[in-house]
């Protein structure tokens, strides 16, 4: 393979050969470079006054001991650490001056790794493995892959493209290490110990292509302590005590064009970021398939979450519904007077509120209906079936004041209130429990050993906003109910429909000084249903509010939970992300990579939560829950989700971001 066929930047534009020809100007150049590092009271001087200058297109080799310091060396020429003194020049370029992520680009456009335990990546196959330097250099998927698989191919590796490191020899494994390092067509190469791990004939296959790279242009650096490796090197530069005590030229350097570094391109705002996001977020569903026991832990507490919020809203919001439509059922223009002066609960025994008083009402203008009330609690008796229920004596005009059709037979008239008819209107409940199957109407019940004729049965209300059932309950003429039933000529309320729900506010006020005029005192209470309804309405929300707080502090936890587990993986991941600073990313690519991470965590975690969440609920309903499912709490569901993830994700990613490259490298 013709290295020159990728000596082109990333926009596509030729590089001019002649530019890296131009002048003798080393590609490395470290000028009285010294690393001290602290050791309690005293420091260790790993560099001590360090001058060294590589041509393009050398092959040296850094020999030394263990501990010699030629393995710091190799970390500052690499930009994968700082100099504590000294100048440390690349091509020309004082590197002192640049950020982190400057060091970043640089090391993604000038240098590749081969190092002595390969550094792969054990979740990527091969060819992913190959790709990295080019992710991060923003080169396209089209061009990555087929960069990488001729690069393997033309390593002897052209059947092993797709297979993981584990599944390959240490060899292998080393040619990976090396077909990353071209990935990028960096013209320096810098292999530390790259045969320490390997058997004599890998390493001899592996210096060979070392060797091989250097006839390309590629300047190659061996960081090595045995002088048979060092022997395949042209310089052989010698450490000893952080000091360089011998520099030998064993052979003359070829001729030979250098190769450029290569330009990665120029993108900003978007045509950066969505490259760089879909990346992420397929190196965040591969991290997630190595480790899917963790993964799902973590989604089991996001999926917990949501499905709470979610079904506790719909429960809420249901429970809601089922409050406002009986409320509505009684009327929303309804205006409900009672016994008792303002503000003091009243037992319903207080005569305050006489018959005469519901008739005078009738004359103010825009009622429609007026239905006096007077309760107890009796017992009918038909046959031998007897049933204790609500008794009501009221007026004809009660089923229009209460929007209560009859189901079978009629309504009392007035004329049968001027008459004391001894008729009774049966509820559904009533009549079900004393005839059954039976027909009810025309037959006749005791009350209080009174017989009653049931002329009507009503239709089917159901429960009230309070829980009770509406259907138990018998109506009788008020004025019957007085003389063989209640005894006392009082009312327990006044019940009075407004024709105009606007009106409401003109009536009640009119009512309360009609009523007043007619006592000489207010001894009465006058309460209309939208209020009902708004108490109601507060009640509900509240409860609703509560249950979504509870389902949101679910949701809390299971943040909580994953930002303890991207912290676990963090420090699980730090050689990772060693590997991934040392071949160009940005702290802004871990960033992404780790908030990445944590976001499709979530948003998976999210989606299943929704899915789990609105089935619990229809599975509630069918049990007979009252739910009212919307599309807000799923999405609200969804989207605290989804921020959980943003910010939660944000401090693990800022710590892996925040790693030292030569640190991260070193942890094992």
């Amino acid at each position: 393979m013709d290295e020159a066929t990728f000596q082109e930047d990333r926009s596509g534009q030729e590089v001019p050969q002649e530019a890296s020809e131009a002048g003798t100007r080393p590609i490395i150049e470290l000028i009285d470079v010294s690393r001290i590092y602290p050791n309690g009271e005293s420091v260790v001087r790993a560099l001590d006054r360090v001058s060294l200058a590589i041509q393009p297109g050398e092959f040296v080799a850094i020999m030394g001991q263990s501990g010699s310091g030629k393995s710091t060396l190799m970390n500052i020429v690499g930009c994968l650490d700082r100099p504590s003194s000294g100048t440390y020049r690349v091509d020309g370029v004082d590197v002192s001056a640049l950020d982190a992520d400057a060091l970043a680009g640089l090391r993604c456009s000038t240098f590749g790794f081969v190092f002595q335990r390969y550094n792969l990546l054990p979740s990527l196959t091969a060819a992913e493995n190959v790709e990295i330097p080019a992710i991060y250099a923003g080169a396209p998927y089209e061009e990555r892959f087929e960069r990488s698989h001729l690069l393997l191919e033309r390593l002897g590796l052209g059947e092993r493209t797709e297979h993981r490191p584990g599944q390959l020899s240490g060899g292998q494994q080393q040619r990976v290490s090396i077909a990353r390092a071209l990935m990028n067509a960096a013209p320096v190469i810098l292999a530390d110990e790259p045969t320490g791990a390997l058997d004599t004939r890998s390493g001899e296959d592996v210096l060979a292509l070392l060797k091989e790279l250097n006839r390309e242009g590629h300047t190659v650096i061996l960081i090595t302590h045995d002088p048979d490796v060092a022997d395949h090197a042209r310089r052989i530069v010698r450490f000893q005590d952080g000091c360089i005590v011998a520099d030998e030229r064993r052979m003359p350097e070829p001729t030979r064009p250098a190769l450029p570094a290569t330009r990665a391109p120029r993108r900003h705002g978007l045509a950066r970021f969505l490259p760089d996001l879909a990346e992420a977020v397929r190196m965040a569903f591969a991290s997630m398939h190595s480790s899917v026991f963790r993964t799902a832990l973590t989604l089991l507490g996001i999926v917990i979450g949501v499905a709470s919020v979610i079904t506790m809203l719909a429960v809420g919001d249901g429970g809601k519904a089922q409050v406002l439509e009986r409320i509505a059922q009684i009327g929303t223009n309804l205006l409900i007077v009672r016994p008792g002066a303002p503000g003091i609960r009243s037992s319903g025994d207080n005569a305050t509120l006489l018959p005469e008083d519901a008739e005078a009402l009738k004359a103010i203008p825009g009622i429609s209906a007026v239905a006096p009330e007077r309760t107890g609690r009796y017992t009918l008796r038909f046959g031998a079936e007897d049933y204790y229920t609500s008794v009501t004596g009221t007026s004809a005009d009660y089923l229009a004041a209460r929007d209560w059709p009859i189901a079978r037979g009629v309504m009392f008239t007035e004329e049968d209130v001027r008459a004391y008819a001894p008729v009774i209107v049966l509820g559904q409940t009533v009549a079900t429990n004393l005839f059954g199957d039976d027909e009810a109407v025309g037959h006749y019940v005791l009350v209080k050993n009174v017989p009653y004729e049931v002329i009507g049965v009503l239709s089917a209300r159901g429960a009230n906003a309070f829980g009770q059932d509406q259907d138990d309950a018998a109506l009788i003429p008020a004025s019957t109910g007085f003389v063989r039933v209640f005894g006392r000529r009082f009312l327990n309320s006044i019940t009075v429909k407004v024709e105009n729900a606007d009106d409401i506010p003109a009536v009640e006020q009119e009512v309360t000084r009609l009523l007043t005029q007619r006592h000489q005192t207010q001894d009465f209470q006058v309460r209309n249903t939208s209020q009902f309804l708004e108490t109601a309405t507060e009640t509900q929300n509240t409860l609703t509010l509560v249950l979504g707080c509870v389902a949101a502090i679910s949701l809390l936890v299971a943040g909580i939970g994953v930002m303890n587990i991207m912290l676990v993986s963090v420090t699980e991941r730090t050689r990772e992300i060693g590997i991934r600073m040392a071949t160009g990313a940005r702290m802004s690519n871990i960033m992404l990579q780790f908030n990445t991470e944590a976001l499709v965590v979530c948003s998976v975690g999210g989606i299943a939560g929704v899915a789990l969440g609105i089935g619990t609920a229809l599975g509630l309903e069918a049990m007979g829950v009252s739910i009212a499912l919307s599309l807000m709490p799923p999405l609200l569901a969804f989207g605290c989700a989804f921020l959980t993830g943003l910010v939660f994700g944000y401090l693990p990613a800022r710590k892996a971001a925040g790693l030292d490259p030569v640190v991260a490298l070193a942890y094992e």
